[in-house]
């Protein structure tokens, strides 16, 4: 999800560790073309545990393994609201919360996450975002209302029908006209425009397909990485080969890590078990201390200097460059 920002310097991981949360889907909205919004609450009413701008939460059933971001402000405590796009080609998650999942149903989540958190001090916050992509974007658009903060949104989608929350954007661009440009069908955003245009203390964050971030890396390259943010919504790079062995420290095993396995496959096969959701490299919860050796970074969690540090790993995808890995399992 990340390369430029730092999100082990401002993460809540506290889902790791915690219990699946028991929701009702109170309602359905019809939000753009093939995008549904889910208003999520608890049974009893209790509060929620809080997120802040920008934060995502794991959908453990009726399907798993898919994180989305929650749209909704972050003072509310009652839900969560998650906006999804339908995927016909995805792996069935995205259909089966758009086709089958009706109010009245449950679902069960695990408690937010950010890896993509807002800089409440910044002078001003660039948001560029790409098709569904505007879903942690438009927490954080929310959190600067908010808080008086200063904010200026680039949007792309294919059509005026693919773009979620366009009459909540139209409103608060009338209040201040020139802070929200929008790019239909072929017009394309000038990324290194917008990048050079950055006044400073300002930082950056992009949200959207891989090709829109992939051009956003590059045009960004050269700016302090502490004001560049990105998140990814889907795996950029291959699983790793196997075919080296894992220490388990605390568990004080040593394992062989086959061609066609991953590090939590072989451990979870085994009975061991590590908190674990995506399994593609994006939603950070199998992220596990290295305490030894080299591994070789296949998420898109970890920002470029967290990889260099080789301190933590996502052992769902991620292998090594070394023949041992030695982690704090």
């Amino acid at each position: 999800m990340m390369d430029s920002k730092l999100p082990g310097d401002a993460v809540t991981k506290s889902a790791m560790t915690e219990q699946p949360i028991t929701l009702r889907v109170h309602s359905i909205t019809h939000e753009a073309d093939e995008v549904y919004s889910f208003d999520l609450r608890p049974r009893n009413d209790e509060l929620l545990p809080a997120f802040t701008a920008g934060a995502h939460i794991l959908l453990t059933s009726p399907v798993s393994g898919n994180n989305y971001s929650l749209v909704n402000p972050q003072s509310e405590r009652h839900r969560y609201l998650i906006a999804v796009k339908r995927d016909p080609a995805g792996r069935g998650g995205s259909k089966h919360l758009c086709d089958i999942l009706r109010p009245g149903q449950t679902v069960e989540v695990l408690p937010p996450i950010n890896l993509f958190p807002l800089a409440e001090t910044a002078s001003l916050s660039v948001f560029i975002a790409g098709g569904i992509g505007i879903t942690p974007i438009w927490s954080m658009i929310q959190r600067c209302e908010a808080i008086g903060g200063a904010w200026r949104l680039y949007y792309a989608a294919r059509a005026p029908s693919g773009a979620l929350f366009r009459h909540d954007l139209k409103a608060l661009e009338l209040s201040q006209p020139g802070r929200v440009i929008t790019a239909f069908g072929e017009t394309r955003l000038k990324l290194a425009k917008i990048v050079e245009s950055l006044p400073p203390d300002a930082h950056v964050y992009c949200c959207g397909p891989i090709s829109m971030l992939e051009d956003f890396t590059e045009v960004t390259r050269d700016l302090p990485p502490e004001i560049v943010h990105l998140e990814y919504f889907a795996s950029k790079s291959q699983p790793a080969a196997g075919g080296f062995y894992v220490e388990l420290k605390r568990s004080g095993r040593r394992l062989f890590i086959p061609p066609d396995k991953s590090i939590l496959q072989v451990i979870s096969d085994l009975g061991i078990k590590v908190p674990s959701s995506c399994r593609q490299g994006r939603c950070g919860t199998c992220e596990t201390r290295v305490l030894s050796g080299i591994p070789d970074h296949r998420d898109v969690v970890l920002s470029a200097r967290q990889k260099e540090a080789n301190k933590t790993m996502m052992i769902c995808c991620s292998g090594a460059k070394t023949e041992e890995l030695v982690l704090d399992i």
